[in-house]
């Protein structure tokens, strides 16, 4: 089992998209994927059409019931998923009298590996405990970065993160991901050239373009692929998850 974290220290940069298209490419190619939503705003919750203030068995129940959380059906097959309660938002507050605070998530997904292939965590976009958690349970960490200058921000502080943990000794193998790309915008093609500038040994090779179908998905609450399986958003994410399985998702 993998587990991949999506995580920016900016909102409204794609995590969500990304952790949902993702997940999409990797159960088209029949892979068994649990979605673990960790952000208190419960957006990837939400995309499943499920209510963050009426969910049971919560990310945040997991701090407090490690042993009898659940993940639940989304009713797509081989996706399942623990949702975000607005209970999270509060977690912060009672961290420092968690034993172990840092590593429940990992103690979590280890009973886990003989039920899915990969897990993907969307993460707040704020340094925490709950980042911490999906940070040290992470295989590989994904950084969607909205093409436009005001994301950067976002992304230094997630590498300054990033640093300080490997100055600590996790290392953590993390993937740059363009998002909302927009060729025909000056903001978006200068963005691109500087990260391909900066970050040229960790940025992907693609880009994640402006497609509205990707919304339109998001709106009806159903994995993109299932309506849209031939537009320009769905076949990048394909593209992106190709690249990092290393193995070719053929679409039907």
């Amino acid at each position: 089992m993998e587990v991949w974290a999506i995580a920016n220290q900016k909102g409204g940069v794609g995590k969500t998209t990304t952790t949902i298209a993702v997940a999409d490419a990797l159960i088209t190619r029949h892979q068994r994927v649990l979605l673990l939503d960790l952000d208190p705003q419960g957006s990837l919750t939400s995309y499943l059409q499920l209510d963050p203030d009426l969910v049971e068995n919560t990310s945040y129940d997991l701090f407090d019931q490690v042993d009898r959380i659940q993940p639940k059906e989304t009713g797509f097959d081989n996706l399942h998923i623990v949702g975000a309660s607005v209970g999270p938002a509060n977690l912060e507050k009672r961290a420092s009298s968690l034993k172990g605070k840092g590593l429940v998530l990992n103690r979590w997904l280890d009973a886990q590996k003989e039920h899915y292939d990969y897990v993907l965590i969307d993460t707040p976009p704020a340094l925490g405990m709950l980042m911490i958690n999906a940070l040290a349970a992470c295989d590989q960490l994904l950084i969607p970065v909205q093409t436009d200058y005001l994301a950067l921000k976002g992304l230094e502080r997630m590498i300054k993160v990033l640093d300080m943990l490997g100055k600590s000794g996790r290392f953590i193998h993390y993937t740059l991901v363009p998002t909302m790309f927009d060729q025909r915008t000056n903001a978006s093609t200068r963005t691109l050239e500087f990260l391909k500038n900066k970050y040229s040994d960790q940025l992907w090779s693609g880009v994640i373009p402006v497609d509205t179908k990707l919304r339109e998905a998001s709106r009806l609450g159903v994995p993109p692929s299932f309506l849209f399986a031939g537009s320009h958003g769905v076949l990048a994410y394909a593209a992106l998850t190709d690249s990092l399985t290393g193995k070719l998702i053929e679409y039907a």
